[in-house]
């Protein structure tokens, strides 16, 4: 098992992915051939489940394309589900406490940073990987290493407790959901607040204290430059639906001028 994101990372570049929605194969083969890093499949807004999934991330992962899942809640079903069906990291929605996360690091990571349920699954070749084959504690090694759990801040609470949640050992970084954090601060949408600008910029510094991975959420794309110059290491772009929407609009508008 090999995260390219996180290789990516921790050289230094700066990755680009998108919510993937459109839930078949051969969109996500297709994004691939876009220079996106990364995909979250999202299983929390969306339709998709576990089986599915795992025809997604087969399809991401033939083309370097790493691929996450946003999952529908923080319990341990949700979490092992998208884990067993190949995921390479989470992005974990509505998270409130520091004991969600410690609960939710107790399901994703094995011995000795988690409690994970021994399966050498999907992401070990059934065994046959090369790493699956070296004893089980270098088995578990690998895969907490290259398995990210990402929180997504986007709560009042979970603002309130950012600095502790990003320390916990097991969290590789925080995803920051604007939308309901905007909610959460009172003002729906609004995004040049003072209020809001503060908050990302605690989420971001807690991250940073933390030596963890920061990834920011926008449907602007111009504001992509922006948050990684100001040190995000990850910006996702709306989604994929949106995207090509966008797209084929413009287009549709240029060809009948």
């Amino acid at each position: 098992m090999e995260n390219i994101f996180l290789k990516k990372v921790r050289r230094g570049e700066h990755c680009l992915g998108t919510f993937s929605f459109l839930t078949t194969e051969n969109a996500v083969e297709a994004l691939s051939y876009t220079g996106m890093d990364f995909i979250i499949i999202d299983a929390e807004h969306g339709t998709v489940e576990a089986q599915t999934v795992a025809g997604l991330v087969r399809a991401a992962k033939l083309h370097d394309l790493t691929p996450f899942v946003r999952i529908k809640d923080c319990s341990r079903p949700g979490v092992l589900n998208m884990l067993e069906a190949g995921a390479h990291g989470l992005v974990i929605p509505q998270i409130r406490t520091v004991d969600e996360v410690r609960n939710i690091i107790s399901y994703a990571k094995y011995f000795p940073i988690g409690m994970r349920g021994v399966s050498v699954g999907i992401n070990g070749g059934y065994g046959y990987e090369p790493f699956a084959s070296h004893g089980l504690q270098g088995y578990f090694d690998v895969c907490n290493r290259e398995t990210l759990i990402f929180p997504q801040c986007e709560t009042k609470e979970c603002l309130d407790n950012i600095e502790t949640i990003a320390a916990v050992n097991g969290i590789d970084g925080i995803f920051i959901g604007p939308y309901d954090l905007s909610v959460a601060l009172g003002k729906p949408g609004v995004f040049d607040s003072v209020e809001f600008r503060s908050a990302v910029e605690r989420i971001y510094t807690a991250v940073k204290a933390a030596g963890k991975i920061a990834i920011m959420y926008t449907v602007d794309p111009d504001e992509v430059q922006s948050y990684f110059k100001r040190g995000f290491q990850a910006v996702t772009l709306g989604t994929d639906i949106k995207l090509m929407i966008s797209q084929l609009r413009d287009i549709v508008l240029r060809a009948k001028q």
